[in-house]
């Protein structure tokens, strides 16, 4: 895949997010974006990359937002306001049909990167785990596990935290069952980390689901 280079004027909205300095750490990058955007998206002709932060965006009152959306605080290094996210604009041509973005969060065994491929709805196309240490790993990392997130919106993950049990018990999300044996915190994990995605990308790149996502 060869990745664009020029900027067309259906990327414009997506190339002014801020650019960050390249000796910033950066939250979360893909290990090898050609190959992995590829397998994500076979039909792709060539993607753009952009880095942005939260403090970039709208700071401590943003932070806030994210917070109470994900009923948990942001921890203050590994998701402090400015680590920069990286976001893969994927493109056919030069028309946007997705973007691939990761996240890190603390697991019970160590650090997770989390990784997401949702259309241009932000409704997720693809999951995976490009770092998990828990010694379940290949329960989590099955296509019995991450696919059942296929489908789902940050709009599932808002009603399910936050719903009635009625609500929680009908939504989408009530079907995601832990995979594991001795491992519901990395279970409880990947959902707190799912959702901060999605959040993220909804906040930091202005993708909202749409009616019929």
């Amino acid at each position: 895949m060869k990745r664009a280079l020029g900027v067309s004027l259906a990327l414009a909205w997506v190339l002014t997010l801020p650019a960050v300095s390249a000796r910033a750490a950066v939250g979360c990058t893909l290990n090898d974006p050609d190959r992995d955007i590829e397998r994500l998206f076979p039909h792709a002709t060539g993607y753009a990359t952009q880095f942005v932060t939260i403090a970039e965006r709208g700071g401590r009152s943003l932070a806030a937002s994210v917070e109470k959306r994900l009923g948990d605080p942001l921890d203050p290094v590994y998701e402090a306001l400015d680590v920069p996210y990286a976001y893969y604009t994927v493109l056919d041509g030069e028309t946007v049909i997705g973007f691939v973005h990761g996240v890190n969060q603390k697991g019970k065994y160590g650090g997770m990167q989390l990784i997401l491929a949702t259309d241009t709805r932000g409704s997720i196309v693809g999951f995976y785990y490009q770092k998990i240490s828990s010694p379940e790993a290949a329960r989590f990392r099955s296509k019995e596990f991450t696919g059942q997130f296929v489908g789902l919106t940050v709009a599932d993950f808002d009603r399910y935290r936050t719903g009635t049990a009625e609500e929680r018990a009908a939504s989408p999300g009530s079907r995601i069952k832990d995979p594991s044996e001795r491992s519901a915190e990395d279970f409880r994990a990947t959902l707190r980390g799912l959702h901060k995605n999605l959040i993220l990308l909804e906040e930091l790149v202005r993708v909202t689901p749409q009616p019929g996502s």
